[in-house]
């Protein structure tokens, strides 16, 4: 018996082989992306209790300071004071919904995950190009 294998075992042992690779690749992959989904839920539920908490305590601030300007001027102008500051309120929430807005857009989620699958994707391609 000699121990050199013919073509087709040859061909059967790579395509094991590079199926384990892939398989193997595929498994970092997922593991990057679960770790990455686990660290971004942990991070947006601390990033929504301090939003919670410091919205309230500066609603809490703007009532008093709200109060106090109104008060000051009870006498001589409590119209435009009244007027004054629903205008700085508006004027603050629309400016703090458009930046929402714009931070909402930006793609943060298994963004190594997803530059990981590209340099991979590149490699391949590299690969078959030469």
């Amino acid at each position: 018996m000699t121990d050199r294998q013919g073509p087709a075992e040859r061909l059967f042992d790579a395509t094991k082989r590079l199926i384990g690779s892939l398989l193997s690749s595929g498994e970092t992959r997922l593991r990057l992306a679960v770790v990455e989904l686990e660290e971004e839920r942990a991070r947006l539920i601390t990033l929504l209790l301090l939003a919670g908490i410091s919205l309230l305590l500066l609603l809490l601030g703007l009532a008093v300071l709200t109060l106090f300007i109104v008060v000051i001027f009870w006498e001589s102008y409590r119209l435009e004071a009244i007027g004054g500051c629903a205008a700085v309120f508006l004027v603050s929430g629309l400016g703090l919904a458009l930046w929402v807005r714009r931070q909402a857009r930006r793609p943060t989620l298994l963004k190594s995950t997803l530059k990981q699958l590209a340099t991979d994707r590149d490699l391949m391609e590299a690969d078959r190009e030469s």
